[in-house]
């Protein structure tokens, strides 16, 4: 027959053993946690940078088809102004 110390060691073991198993699930889950948070953080990031580049992009295009367009108003005005006699 199994002795009362030796059943107490037992389940003092057993209770280590699901501590360890449960601190390996908190810690999945708080590494689970932090990624997602980490995504987001990078997702976010990513969609201002992206937004910016964007912006600038189409700053830059509206600014050279405006450019574009006082060209040609001027070069009509100047031929303009040189067919008169």
């Amino acid at each position: 027959m199994i002795k009362y110390e030796e059943l107490l060691k037992l389940s003092q073991d057993s209770e280590k053993l699901t501590g360890r198993q449960a601190g390996r699930q908190a810690g999945r889950q708080a590494g689970r946690q932090a990624g997602r948070q980490a995504g987001r953080q990078a997702g976010r990031q990513a969609g201002r940078q992206a937004g910016r580049q964007a912006g600038r992009q189409a700053g830059r295009q509206a600014g050279r088809q405006a450019g574009r367009q006082t060209d040609r108003q001027t070069d009509r005005q100047t031929d303009r102004q040189t067919d008169r006699p």
